[in-house]
């Protein structure tokens, strides 16, 4: 049987907002409904096509971290379990193909408006920067430093929010001024205590977290809680650790079949890398979907349970 598809949700709740990936519902005054679907967006543009299984592995991947960092760090889940959901907010419940597997009751928070970047490894953004100017965000880093290499230890490195298009690198002192000095040093901390964690986890697997990028929230009674995906291949670079080769980009657990593909057809002339998107031949979502699923089982031990989903 196929799986289901969700591409843009109609739940019966007031829509918050709607993102290349996930739609957020407002429950009530103290909670959220995430739910992450399997649109795919490269290069700033949302694909056409879905690819299956996606919103269902950034779900679940972000609550197996979130189970491992219970006690260290507060969160904003408060389930994932489509059973709990509907029975927490009762109008949903002709609504279980649409959430099982891919949705979050969270707590509300208010947004710190910065993302947390944690770099342990020059490469995306920060070699493009590196190679112009040898800075990342406008400060120094060491000469002689190639793409892929590992930093000791890692760099923190803030980045505004885009609503469309890329987020900016900022520095520190931009971050101070945007969130206050004693917020930017509890989401420093923070941030780099979960790529830690993160980092060696996935190390025991197999696998090179390269860079991530956490959002946080302020709750009403003033905790800090990590909110939205953590260390998916979403926000994340995952490489496999066997083939890491520092000097030259390196093969990712995402969707780089799709990211191949689009530049194939850049080079080609048949697209120039905006919207609208030429349409994704099959195999190129089989594939997506694939790296996504792979990503899961290596990072978790386990392959995702099919069985739970519609």
């Amino acid at each position: 049987m196929s799986p289901v598809l969700v591409g843009q949700t109609a739940l019966p709740l007031p829509l918050l907002r709607r993102g290349k990936v996930r739609d957020v519902y407002v429950v009530d005054a103290d909670r959220l409904l995430l739910v992450t679907s399997d649109r795919v967006s490269a290069f700033d543009v949302v694909m056409r096509e879905l690819v299956p299984y996606k919103g269902a592995v950034l779900t679940q991947i972000t609550a197996w971290w979130l189970r491992h960092f219970e006690g260290e760090v507060a969160h904003h889940l408060l389930s994932c379990d489509v059973d709990e959901i509907v029975a927490a907010v009762p109008t949903l419940g002709a609504h279980r193909d649409v959430l099982a597997g891919r949705t979050m009751l969270c707590r509300r928070t208010e947004v710190y408006p910065v993302e947390c970047v944690v770099r342990g490894y020059l490469a995306g953004s920060a070699w493009k920067e590196y190679q112009a100017t040898g800075t990342l965000a406008g400060e120094a880093l060491p000469a002689g430093l190639r793409e892929s290499d590992r930093f000791d230890p890692p760099v923190f490195s803030p980045a505004t929010k885009a609503e469309s298009g890329h987020d900016e690198n900022i520095t520190i002192p931009q971050m101070v001024g945007i969130v206050g000095a004693e917020a930017a040093a509890t989401l420093e901390r923070l941030a780099r205590t979960v790529y830690g964690r993160g980092r060696e986890r996935a190390a025991e697997r197999g696998i090179l977290i390269a860079d991530t990028k956490f959002e946080f929230g302020r709750a009403p009674d003033g905790a800090i809680l990590l909110i939205d995906e953590v260390m998916t291949p979403d926000s994340s670079r995952f490489w496999p650790a066997d083939a890491y080769q520092p000097g030259r980009a390196q093969p990712s657990f995402d969707k780089q079949p799709l990211r191949d593909w689009l530049d194939a057809e850049r080079r080609a002339g048949r697209w120039d890398g905006n919207a609208p998107p030429p349409t994704l031949p099959d195999e190129v979502v089989t594939a997506t979907s694939r790296r996504y699923l792979d990503a899961f089982e290596r990072l978790t031990g386990a392959p995702l349970d099919l069985t739970r989903l519609p």
